[in-house]
């Protein structure tokens, strides 16, 4: 049984198919159908013995060859455009069928009209059936009169009006089944492009995270990296031993820019190359890790003077990743515009759901322009602390160099605020 109705819908499949590519051939092909069963026979001449039809065509009359041969073509002809057009051919196949009756005379082709009602209850509009409904309903009057020597009005009327309900039924039930079909279809699509539109925002959201993660890494480096090779260069003749440790200072300083990177560049790799190249990767930097940062920067020239109030080992590791980069940035900033004759006050204060993370340099040692727009320091910042529903202000100080102010909301994410 599955089997046949697999078939079944491959079978209606390529009927569609074909009906897409050639929209005449389906309705032709009903055409010549109806012409074959019910037209044919009643221009042929009849076999012997065959009395059935006989009997019941002595109640009407014999029409001319060429008369029955127009009857006919108005009743079946006019399906040629029932899907386009279902109300006309309707409404001019029940004007031939009241003619037809009108005459006396019974044709077979007479099921044309209860195809053209299946068709306008499939592809018309619904406002247009009930008015084609009650002219179906009147015009089955006239046959159920005519055969009523024979039959009774009433089960006449039964017979034809049943069959013509059957026609209704069928055209409305493959008419809705047609809609949920595309409603479902419509929905389908609308998953797919809902689907890939989250898929491109995950990973443009995961691009915006890997670069700030790499400008971070490669901004801070390599601004202590050029501080100490100017330092370096300065000492190589006055102090040869001092040129000598900033040039270890910065070997130590891309050694640890380089196994950042390969931390962050090992997080995108698949589980599969991670677990087969065995090697462990290192965690995220945290609170812990701002001591190494402030004396790599203090190696750079600036002085640095770092304090901290409240616990800081009870944040979890995103607040403490996302301090351990505002501060990054922040002292970037500072050795890019401010320079290595600078000093830096931070401090990270923790207070109740609060934490507070403040940056202020003296700036440099002569007059030094504002920088005219926000650099890519600042932003990645700002996106940074809107991970916590953060704040943040940077700015000149009243007293000379900048200040950068953050402050996260440690709130739990769904807790009362």
């Amino acid at each position: 049984m599955g089997r046949f109705v697999a078939r079944l819908n491959r079978g209606g499949q390529r009927l569609r198919q074909v009906d897409r590519a050639h929209p005449w051939a389906l309705d032709t092909a009903t055409v010549v159908v109806i012409v074959v069963m019910f037209c044919l026979p009643d221009v042929l001449p009849e076999r012997a013995g065959d009395d059935g039809p006989r009997k019941l065509n002595l109640m009407f009359t014999e029409l001319p060859l060429a008369a029955t041969l127009a009857l006919q073509a108005g009743l079946v002809l006019p399906l040629l455009w029932r899907r386009r057009k279902p109300l006309v051919a309707f409404g001019v196949i029940a004007a031939v069928f009241l003619l037809q009756w009108s005459l006396n005379a019974g044709l077979r082709a007479d099921v044309a009209l209860f195809v053209a009602l299946y068709s306008l209850a499939l592809h018309g509009r619904l406002t247009q059936l009930p008015w084609a409904c009650a002219l179906m309903a009147g015009a089955m009057v006239l046959p159920a009169l005519r055969v009523s020597p024979s039959v009774s009005v009433a089960d006449a009327l039964f017979f034809l009006l049943s069959t013509a309900t059957a026609a209704v039924a069928l055209g409305l039930m493959i008419r809705i089944r047609r809609a949920q079909l595309a409603g479902l279809r419509e929905r389908a699509a609308q998953l797919e492009i809902e689907r890939d539109q989250r898929s491109k925002l995950a990973t443009a959201t995961e691009r915006a995270r890997v670069a700030r993660e790499m400008h971070d890494i490669v901004g801070h480096n390599l601004a202590v990296i050029v501080s100490l090779a100017d330092a370096g260069a300065y000492a190589a003749d006055a102090a040869p031993e001092r040129g000598k440790e900033a040039l270890n200072l910065i070997g130590d300083t891309g050694r640890q820019a380089l196994g950042e990177l390969r931390r962050v560049l090992g997080v995108l790799r698949e589980a599969a190359d991670t677990s087969s190249s065995g090697a462990p990767l290192s965690p995220q930097p945290g609170m812990m890790d701002i001591d190494m940062l402030c004396a790599g920067v203090r190696a750079a020239g600036p002085e640095v003077a770092y304090r901290t109030v409240g616990d800081m080992d009870t944040l979890d590791t995103g607040v403490q990743l996302t301090a351990y980069r505002i501060v990054q940035e922040a002292l970037t900033n500072t050795l890019k515009h401010a320079g290595a004759e600078t000093r830096v006050n931070l401090s990270i204060v923790v207070e109740g759901t609060r934490l507070e993370i403040r940056v202020k340099d003296t700036g440099p040692p002569g007059p030094a322009e504002p920088p005219s727009e926000e650099g890519h320091g600042l932003v990645g910042i700002r996106e940074r602390a809107a991970l916590y529903g953060g704040v943040v202000s940077a700015g000149p100080a009243t007293d000379g160099g900048w200040n950068v102010e953050v402050t996260l909301d440690l709130t739990p994410q769904g807790g009362d605020r």
